[in-house]
């Protein structure tokens, strides 16, 4: 028996490299695939940045052109910019991204963390309106939500309180996410806290928020965010009054017929500046942004 096992050993040993070696290159071969798509859908995702960017320098027409390489490179659009309203609309937008960020964050972590941390008649019941109202779009509450802020006079000149209003109205049942992160943080560390006598706000502010640190980066960058990106809201608000509009809405308004000619180098510069902030937000936060959204979707 145990010559037997001498002379099979060295071909079963042979066999188990063969096997290894090929489930090394069918891993080597898929990885390889996988690489190569996601380079080029990031080509093709990057090409329109990419052609707005290079189109952005480009000075010797201010119209749109059959070509994407300047053949004249220089920052006279970036420049003009600031004979035009671009950076009152720019102001607009990062006053309304800041307030929104900071009082959304704020009312969702409060929310999430009440809804994960006590236990009182209807959190189940609230859970799930919030869940079901949230399933229904915004859009269909634009016409009354208009009627709203047009009685208070929170519309045209005084858009931007009025945006800032409506962003942070509903932000509370946003709680998902940051509830399920909120539940993989062990209970018993309140209950040692509690013991050494700190008070629920104490525990919030020196244990938990430390420990949330990523779904707090997770819900100011997406806070920011929205609003930052809005549109459709921000313009049916605004009515096309310059003082209330935010950069998006403000843009737009190039692109007409009796603009675009004379203005379209301009608004590729100015979406260049409008890409710049959310792009270093997220490239200088982004291993929290990651860490939020699957330690948030953990548990729930």
């Amino acid at each position: 028996m145990s010559e037997n096992n001498q002379v099979e050993t060295p071909e079963v040993k042979k066999q188990s490299l063969k096997k290894h070696m090929g489930l090394k290159t069918k891993r080597a071969i898929s990885n390889t695939v996988i690489h190569i798509v996601l380079v080029i859908m990031s080509v093709i995702w990057l090409i329109p940045f990419v052609c707005i960017v290079l189109q952005s320098f480009r000075v010797e027409s201010t119209w749109q052109v059959g070509y994407v390489v300047p053949h004249q490179w220089g920052f006279d659009n970036y420049i003009n910019l600031a004979q035009t309203d671009f950076w009152h609309w720019y102001l607009n937008t990062f006053i309304i991204a800041i307030v929104s960020a900071v009082l959304q964050t704020v009312i969702v972590l409060c929310m999430s963390y009440t809804l994960s941390r006590f236990r009182f008649k209807g959190r189940k019941g609230l859970m799930r309106f919030m869940l079901i109202i949230g399933m229904f779009p915004g859009m269909i509450t634009m016409i009354i939500l208009y009627k709203v802020l047009k009685d208070i006079g929170l519309t045209h000149e005084n858009a931007v309180p009025g945006l800032i209003l409506v962003y942070v109205a509903s932000s509370g049942m946003g709680y998902y996410v940051s509830k399920g992160f909120f539940d993989t943080i062990p209970k018993s560390l309140d209950e040692a806290a509690r013991v050494d006598g700190a008070t629920r706000l104490q525990i919030l502010f020196k244990i938990i928020l430390p420990l949330a640190k990523p779904i707090i980066i997770y819900t100011v960058l997406t806070a920011f965010m929205a609003p930052w990106a809005d549109f459709v809201f921000a313009r049916y608000v605004s009515m096309n009054t310059p003082a209330g509009m935010n950069v998006a809405v403000g843009l737009y308004r190039w692109l007409n017929q009796d603009q675009i000619s004379y203005k379209y180098t301009m608004f590729c510069a100015g979406g260049v500046l409008v890409a710049i902030p959310v792009t270093i937000l997220f490239m200088l936060l982004q291993k929290y942004y990651v860490s939020g959204v699957t330690g948030g979707a953990v548990k729930g």
